[in-house]
C-alpha cells in the first residue's frame, strides 16, 4: 500500500479543487435540459477576510450537518480550527466575531466561517434559522470549540 505524505495530500486536494474550480463552466454546461447551477460565492477569504487554509493531514474527514437556532437562540462564543462552510436554508443569523464587528446572513446566503476566531450566531428573528453546515476537518478533532476557563471573550 502507497503512502502519502501530508505534502502530497495538500497538493492533490488543491489540483482537485483548481480543476473543479476551471471546470465549473463546463461542468454545469453538461447538465441534462431542465438543470441550472448557480455559484453563490466563490472567495479565498473567510468572513473576516483571512486567507483560506486547509489542515494538512493525512486523516481529512468531511462532516455535514444541519444547525437550527430558535428564534432568539445562541450559539455560544466557539471556534473553528479547520475551514467550515454554510448555507442559510431559513431565517436570518447574526454573528458577532472577537473584535466586535458583526456579519449578517440571510435565507439563501452562502458563508465562509473565520477560523481561529471566536464568534457567536445568533437568531435575532422571529423565524427559526436553519443551517446547512459542511466542516473540512480532521478525524479526532473536535469542528467546534467551546471556551476554556482562562480564555479571555468579548464581554456584552
Amino acid at each position: 500500500m502507497k503512502t502519502y505524505t501530508a505534502r502530497g495530500i495538500r497538493a492533490l486536494y488543491l489540483g482537485l479543487l483548481a480543476l473543479l474550480l476551471l471546470a465549473a463552466p463546463a461542468l454545469t454546461a453538461e447538465y441534462n435540459s431542465g438543470v441550472t447551477a448557480k455559484v453563490l460565492k466563490k472567495t479565498s477569504v473567510t468572513g473576516n477576510n483571512e486567507k483560506i487554509t486547509y489542515p494538512v493531514t493525512d486523516k481529512a474527514e468531511v462532516t455535514a450537518m444541519t444547525v437550527d437556532l430558535a428564534p432568539g437562540a445562541e450559539t455560544g462564543w466557539h471556534k473553528h480550527p479547520a475551514p467550515v462552510y454554510a448555507y442559510v436554508v431559513a431565517g436570518e443569523l447574526s454573528v458577532e466575531l472577537e473584535d466586535g464587528s458583526r456579519l449578517s446572513f440571510a435565507s439563501g446566503d452562502a458563508i465562509i466561517e473565520v477560523v481561529n476566531t471566536w464568534h457567536n450566531g445568533k437568531n435575532s428573528g422571529q423565524a427559526p434559522v436553519q443551517l446547512a453546515v459542511f466542516y473540512l476537518g480532521v478525524e479526532g478533532t473536535a469542528n467546534v470549540i467551546k471556551p476554556g476557563p482562562t480564555d479571555i471573550l468579548p464581554r456584552k
